[in-house]
């Protein structure tokens, strides 16, 4: 295909669209994973979350259409959703060392979002590389155009979720969402549900948004009922101080 072809801007606007609809969901994970960070290492955790996330779409480009056949992978994935969507949901430990923390925090973001990206990278890959019809400059062009929406995405959500906390609640709902979806769109499950449930199809996602959230309130709940001795002798020991 070349510039002056139809197909060819027509799979470019189909490209930009499959972009801006998928890559905000790899935005709402790279917020959700670093929404805890020091300002100064926010930049940090969002330019790693952002470089792994297209490193491993360059990788599961080249295996797009074979990942998408193999049984039960999107179904391993919606538990990895689900699993990173009730964690996000948990409280911040309590405790000194700032920094030590920091760090910590930091490289646990980046591991947060290279697993999600892995997760969720299939379907825009999948979508990208039957839209390319075989184009590599397409690919290629659809890679680099998804840059920009993860970074300026990310830091807008995170905007939201230091001034609107019930953005954190929607964000790990969203994952829960996309898991539901996963999990009835694998290579095992999609025909049966086709064939005997297809209200599934749109159950699914909002019962694992359901579980999501209320799993992660009220793990969050205990967690942070545990942590309250904690917080009242901290706060002792820096007044006697």
């Amino acid at each position: 295909m070349g510039f002056d072809s139809p197909q060819f801007w027509i799979a470019v606007v189909q490209i930009i669209a499959i972009d801006i609809v998928l890559g905000g969901d790899n935005a709402v994970v790279i917020a959700l994973a670093c929404r805890r960070l020091p300002e100064k290492q926010r930049n940090l955790g969002i330019f790693w979350g952002v470089f792994g996330a297209i490193a491993l779409r360059v990788i599961l480009i080249f295996f797009a259409l074979s990942l998408l056949a193999v049984p039960y992978l999107k179904i391993v994935g919606a538990c990895l959703l689900v699993w990173i969507g009730i964690k996000l949901l948990q409280p911040e430990p309590v405790g000194d060392g700032h920094e030590v923390a920091a760090s910590t925090t930091l490289v646990g973001a980046i591991k947060t979002i290279i697993i999600a990206d892995a997760v969720m990278s299939l379907d825009n890959v999948i979508a990208i590389a039957g839209a390319a019809k075989d184009s590599m400059g397409l690919v290629i062009f659809g890679l680099a155009f998804s840059v920009p929406i993860i970074v300026w995405g990310s830091k807008l959500v995170m905007k939201l979720m230091d001034r609107y906390p019930i953005t954190i609640v929607i964000g790990a709902g969203l994952l829960g969402w996309i898991a539901g979806d996963m999990a009835v769109t694998d290579e095992v499950t999609r025909e049966w549900v086709i064939q005997n449930a297809i209200y599934l199809q749109w159950l699914m996602p909002v019962l694992a948004a359901f579980m999501v959230v209320m799993i992660g309130k009220r793990l969050a709940s205990r967690a942070q009922a545990r942590m309250a001795p904690v917080v009242d002798l901290v706060d002792d020991e820096k007044q006697t101080r």
